[in-house]
């Protein structure tokens, strides 16, 4: 008797054990904005722990995590852009939401009170913090005793060392302001002045209080960047693109440059300019940051380039336009760092492990990279701290997370707040090549059921990114949004599905010809194509059930859903799209404002050719539809004019609609939601078919 109870209790416990939700999936603290003070001695980052995002600080020489701020509740307000005083004793950040063309602060949790962005600004030392004013992109004077900030396109001045509560422009100008750059004497501000179809870079001279543009030009000058000695200013000149239709490839342009301006002279001259073809194009996204040019302390210029098909850096000789490549390898450059030691940046980028991320170091005086990361996990966002190199780190295990590596040793940065219920033993994904019909090869991963049985026939889920620039990892992924893609392709696995996550074409990673793939996005559609595939590949598995394969994801990967179901009935047994595109051509107005469809009209029979909505009178297959209706990326409508036409046709549709909720939603609890409702849905249609 006591034997069979302690069988009984150890198969309850077994079955427990299995048995987590989706909450305990998506339980880990999701870590952003890391920082370093100027000096090496502090680290600072936002936890994002279940909505609730607070600030927190590891000081050397122990670097025990200290909880900066009390924000409670999963209430939607954001929280970022944390930069360190000059001193390092005071941070400032940017705690709210951005607006939407209708000028409303994003509000899911439905606060009453204002939700916009603020600056505000925590003294480290007593902790003591105060409301700067409402706005972005906070930036100190090189003295520490005042700031500047972005609001609306303008900028705003604050004296740190005066009690004055209002505010107002530091001054008046036409354009949209961003890219604010102080000179290292704190003399000048250097900026971007945007015209539209055009940009200025302009200087503002702070004993003068008079702004200039030393020189102008058609082109969009861009990307400020000061010599260390201040004697020069370098940016770029990227010449229009006219008429250029986002999510459509583009290899080639009127080649790009790089300008030094002599702050003596006040003239400039071009050092560097791209050579024609391959590289001529400046990769807008790439890499990922709001900085293109680098200065070393010899008064050369760092900058990347895509010359032999990847975003990698090369150097250039101010005086004698001599350049030469410095990082290496198959691989791009997503990310560039700068150290206290001015004689280092530290890159992130995949050239090591081209399914992951690692973080090199570039010796600038030697010229060489050097591999910092373990290519068993994947690592970025680096910092060198005057006791080793912080990073934050994930693998297919165990979600992001904040690191310091020492000489000696490993250090997990508040550790203890990693949830307990974060499920053990995740399924470490095989990792595959799918090749399309028309010969073009994708990348993917598979997860297995974590009880896999050989000989059992397993559903299948595929899930399909968003962007489309973005690139899955062989780990879990450094953005919020991805993370939780992977947590439920685990979960997914975790329930007895095989799970296969998709980087199609289109994505980046894999270098120019694969992200500007011919006749991708609204030029074609040609990224379905492998979707198809990947389905051709899980019905041709024998541990695959050939009638139950679901794709399933957000914004782009929404749009390739639709696409799977309505260009191919009879191939899925359902779908979920998530604030999916369905017709290009609003969506593409609403990021080109100057595209009007009537007034391209092969482009826009094209575009409409591309879109989901043009082959969904093949649609039969039920699918959940699920949108934030203050989307600022995908308008809802595309989902509202979807279901009309799926009703008409009496294709079964439910919806999960979040009021006030944006594109990445801001509620943890619309996350959970979310993914409850897919599950739910998913197994309910595989109930019926059964």
């Amino acid at each position: 008797m006591k034997r069979s109870l302690s069988l009984f209790l150890l198969s309850f416990f077994i079955q427990f054990t299995f048995a987590q939700s989706i909450a305990d999936f998506l339980s880990v603290p999701f870590p952003s904005a890391m920082t370093v003070s100027s000096d090496g001695q502090k680290l600072a980052w936002v936890f994002n722990a279940q909505g609730e995002r607070n600030i927190y600080l590891a000081a050397s020489p122990n670097y025990k995590a200290e909880k900066l701020t009390d924000y409670q509740g999963d209430n939607g307000m954001d929280l970022g852009e944390l930069v360190f005083s000059p001193d390092g004793k005071q941070l400032a950040f940017v705690r709210g939401n951005t607006k939407n063309r209708q000028g409303e602060p994003a509000n899911p949790a439905l606060l009453q009170e204002n939700t916009e962005q603020r600056i505000f600004l925590m003294d480290l030392e007593n902790k003591a913090m105060k409301a700067i004013g409402t706005g972005n992109s906070p930036l100190f004077h090189p003295n520490g005793k005042s700031l500047v900030y972005l609001r609306s396109g303008k900028v705003y001045h604050k004296d740190l060392l005066s009690d004055n509560a209002s505010e107002s422009p530091l001054f008046v100008n036409r354009g949209s302001i961003s890219q604010l750059s102080w000179s290292p004497d704190g003399k000048w501000l250097a900026f971007k002045s945007g015209r539209t179809d055009h940009a200025f870079v302009g200087l503002y001279h702070v004993e003068d209080k008079k702004i200039s543009y030393p020189e102008t030009s058609l082109d969009h000058d861009e990307y400020p960047s000061w010599s260390p000695d201040g004697k020069f200013l370098a940016y770029l000149r990227v010449p229009n693109i006219n008429n250029r239709i986002l999510f459509t490839p583009i290899k080639e342009s009127n080649p790009w440059s790089i300008r030094v301006l002599d702050l003596a002279t006040m003239e400039a001259k071009e050092v560097f300019k791209s050579k024609e073809g391959i590289g001529s194009v400046m990769v807008r996204d790439l890499p990922a940051q709001n900085e293109r040019l680098w200065w070393t302390n010899s008064g050369e210029l760092v900058f990347p380039w895509e010359n032999n098909g990847w975003i990698q850096l090369y150097m250039v000789n101010i005086s004698t336009g001599d350049w030469q490549r410095l990082s290496t390898g198959s691989g791009f450059v997503e990310r560039v760092q700068t150290s206290f030691d001015p004689d280092e940046l530290l890159l992130t980028s995949n050239n090591f492990k081209i399914n992951g991320r690692q973080v090199v170091r570039l010796d600038l005086k030697k010229k060489t990279v050097e591999l910092l990361s373990n290519l068993d996990e994947n690592h970025w966002s680096p910092f060198k701290t005057k006791d080793g190199l912080a990073y934050i780190s994930s693998n297919y295990q165990k979600p992001a997370w904040p690191m310091l590596k020492t000489s000696d040793k490993e250090i997990r940065l508040a550790g203890e707040l990693f949830p307990n219920q974060f499920p053990k033993g995740l399924v470490k994904p095989e990792i595959l090549e799918i090749k399309a019909k028309d010969g073009f090869v994708s990348h993917a991963f598979l997860y297995k059921p974590q009880n896999y049985e050989a000989g059992r026939k397993y559903p299948a889920v595929i899930f399909l990114h968003g962007g489309s620039r973005r690139q899955m990892l062989d780990g879990f992924n450094y953005s919020a949004y991805y993370s939780n893609a992977d947590a439920m392709q685990q979960f997914f696995a975790s329930q007895g599905f095989i799970a296969l996550t998709l980087n199609y074409r289109s994505g980046i990673g894999y270098g120019i010809h694969f992200r500007e793939a011919e006749n991708y996005g609204a030029s074609g559609a040609s990224e379905v194509g492998d979707v198809m595939a990947a389905a051709d590949y899980l019905a041709s598995r024998p541990d695959v059930a050939e009638t139950q394969i679901i794709p399933w994801g957000g914004s782009y990967g929404g749009y390739l859903t639709a696409h799977a179901l309505a260009q191919a009935p009879g191939k899925f047994l359902t779908g979920v799209d998530i604030h999916g595109v369905h017709n290009w051509n609003p969506v593409i107005t609403n990021f080109n404002p100057w595209y009007q469809p009537e007034k391209f009209p092969e482009a826009a029979e094209l575009a409409f050719r591309s879109s989901p909505l043009y082959h969904v009178s093949n649609w039969k297959e039920p699918v959940l539809l699920i949108t934030g209706d203050d989307d600022r990326n995908v308008p809802v409508s595309e989902s509202v004019e979807l279901i009309e036409i799926l009703r008409k046709q009496g294709v079964e549709v439910e919806q999960m609609v979040f009021p006030d909720e944006v594109h990445s939603f801001l509620l943890h609890q619309n996350w959970v939601k979310a993914y409850e409702a897919s599950f739910d849905f998913i197994q309910k249609q595989l109930k019926a078919k059964q």
